[in-house]
């Protein structure tokens, strides 16, 4: 197993990494009736992809000795209603540091390992993933 999830109270979870003990909480968001104040699940699966994506991206600067520390990801959810709740589209925007130069190389092996995270093909193909790579020192 991978995780255990409890229902607390209130449209919130408690879910629980059962490997490391680590614990996430979510709550329904303001919208949907709840009170905002954690992730939303599908909060959590908008996150996860920018997670993955860079967590792929860093594997692959290991195997090319790329160097992406300090590298930021800003997510953006959208939802829609009709004709049911989902999520709409993922935007995902990377921000590499300023201070460091990607060759074009470099560049296209960082967005191939992105656009190919198990997260993103996971993902129903109806949900629409905007991905923006800005190269900070290009």
């Amino acid at each position: 197993m991978t995780s255990h999830i409890l229902y607390t109270t209130e449209l919130r979870t408690e879910a629980t990494h059962l490997q490391s003990g680590a614990v996430i909480g979510t709550d329904a968001p303001k919208d949907n009736q709840g009170k905002g104040e954690m992730f939303s699940p599908t909060d959590l699966v908008a996150t996860a992809l920018g997670s993955c994506m860079l967590t792929i991206m860093g594997m692959a600067g290991r195997t090319h000795t790329i160097d992406i520390d300090g590298t930021e990801v800003d997510i953006e959810k959208i939802m829609i209603a009709d004709p049911q709740r989902r999520i709409f589209e993922i935007k995902v925007t990377f921000n590499f540091p300023t201070d460091k130069k990607y060759t074009d190389k470099e560049r296209k092996i960082l967005e191939h390992a992105a656009m190919t995270c198990p997260v993103f093909l996971s993902l129903h193909p109806d949900t629409k993933k905007t991905v923006d790579f800005n190269w900070g020192g290009y």
